[in-house]
Order: C-alpha cells, then structure tokens, then sequence
C-alpha cells in the first residue's frame, strides 16, 4: 500500500485518522514488506498461523495474508472495518471488531498443528503498548513469535542490557518470556499522519522450555527492585519477605544485596523467586 493509496482510501471512506486511537498508519512499503517478512519468513510461508492486533487500512495485513496458513486481523475502529474487510476480500482473512486490550488471544491462536508456527503481530498505539505488550507475555506459551511497532524509546528498553539507565522492570519481565531483538528503526516519515517520535519493529522469539514463569513472588521482585530504583536490594526488597529469608534466598542465588535492580539480570531475579518460593 503506497502513501497516496493509505489517504485515498480514507478520502474515500470519508475518514480521518483518530488520535484518540493513536492511528498512525504505516505508509512506506519497504518498512511493511520487511515487517512481513520478520512474521514469516520465506521457509514458513503458508504454515504460520498470524493474529495481527490493530489492523487499520490493511497495509500489513494484505503482505500477510498470502503468507499465512490463517490470518485473524483485529480492528476495534468501527469505521474502519468496513474499509479493512473490503480491502481484503476474497483473502481468506478472518476480520473482527475488537479491542486488542481484551480479545482472547489464546483461543484466536488456538491449538494447531505442532509445524504450524503461531505469531503475534501489531502496528502498537503508543499510548496502550505496555498493556499490549504484556497481554503477549501473558499469552507467551500460544506464541512462537511476536513482531510489534512500538516507540523507538520502549524498543531501547526491551533490548537494554543491565547496568544501563534504559534496563528496567519492563525489561525484565518481557524477556522472562522472550528473547528480543530490533529488526529495524523506522522513520516518521514513514506514517501517516506522521507522529511525533521516531519508532523501531521489534522481534519477540519464544525461550520455550527456558520461559520463566512470572509468578508473584517473581514480579514482587522485579516491581521492589525497581519501583525503588535507587536502593540496594535490601531495603528495596525489604517488603517482599523478612530479612532472614531474604538474606538466605540471595546467598543461595548467589545474589549481592548490596546491590541494586539494575544490575540484575533476568536469570538472577529468576533465581532468586526460586529459592523464596522454595523455603
């Protein structure tokens, strides 16, 4: 879909783009065709079963259809569904009316053919892609990738190392469920109408049998750790169990709490729900 069909179709349609909804629509057909490619690429094309979250005009959706085994495309814009389901006609696609925010993601995905690979994809709203983000790591296990357009800001976060200022709870519990790499920076250019910040396609890979289960123990020390940035571990952990069990939990981890958040790695804070959990 090239930049001048994006805007005829809304011209058409007798639409504008809502910012309420944070619509930005993907103009730039390179940027879309790579987008694709990182969903599925060319040795599982016609296998993978695809649920991409905010669909818009399609730009995305129509590189996916003939890609993909199934294709459920999810629009919650009312008036934007009728545009959606005439652009992909005759595709094969599967178009609902729905919040991304509260669509069953696993019963879309469902339970399929073990060489049918299951992806998440999406153009995310800058303003709810935490609340999306997470909605795929609670989804982790009915999903061998996800790909998302998120803030070149968020993406710099999901990718930081720790010890770094940009290393943070999100982070964390992301890459408890996946590993993550950045397929490419995208320009603003590149949108229609253009936001106002530069934005990056990040790439979810599944750790299978290596996911880490987020359970409370896990999140309650993440969220101590850095809800009190600043802290060592032992005061900022200092509501999350008594300071005897948390003292022998990090020595059996092998964790300083001298230390703080930050320098922690996912592994470590994995380690040390166990031994809590354990005791």
């Amino acid at each position: 879909m090239k930049p001048e069909d994006s805007r005829a179709l809304l011209r058409k349609a007798g639409l504008r783009p809502k910012k309420s909804f944070g619509q930005n629509f993907l103009v730039e057909e390179r940027v879309t065709e790579a987008i694709a490619r990182a969903c599925v690429p060319d040795d599982e094309s016609g296998r993978a079963r695809v649920v991409e979250l905010g669909a818009g005009l399609g730009a995305l959706t129509r590189l996916l259809a003939p890609r993909a085994r199934r294709l459920v495309a999810i629009e919650r814009d009312r008036e934007l569904v009728p545009v959606l389901r005439e652009a992909m006609q005759g595709s094969g696609t599967e178009i609902i009316e729905g919040d991304a925010q509260t669509v069953d993601l696993a019963a879309l995905l469902g339970d399929v053919d073990p060489d049918s690979p299951r992806v998440l994809c999406g153009n995310l709203p800058y303003q709810i892609t935490g609340r999306l983000l997470q909605r795929a790591v609670q989804n982790a296990a009915s999903i061998e990738r996800a790909v998302f357009m998120v803030q070149e800001e968020v993406a710099d976060r999901l990718t930081a190392k720790p010890s770094t200022k940009e290393y943070g709870g999100l982070t964390v519990f992301v890459r408890a469920a996946f590993d993550v790499t950045r397929v490419m920076r995208v320009s603003r250019g590149c949108f229609h109408p253009q936001p106002d910040v530069t934005s990056a396609v990040v790439r979810f890979a599944t750790r299978g049998a290596a996911r880490i289960e987020e359970t409370p123990t896990f999140r309650a020390l993440v969220r101590g750790a850095f809800e009190a940035r600043r802290k060592t571990l032992r005061n900022a952990w200092a509501n999350v169990a008594s300071a005897p069990e948390v003292a022998a939990a990090a020595a059996a981890s092998g964790v300083s709490l001298d230390a703080r958040g930050e320098t922690l790695d996912v592994a470590a804070y994995a380690r040390m729900a166990d031994a809590l959990e354990s005791r």
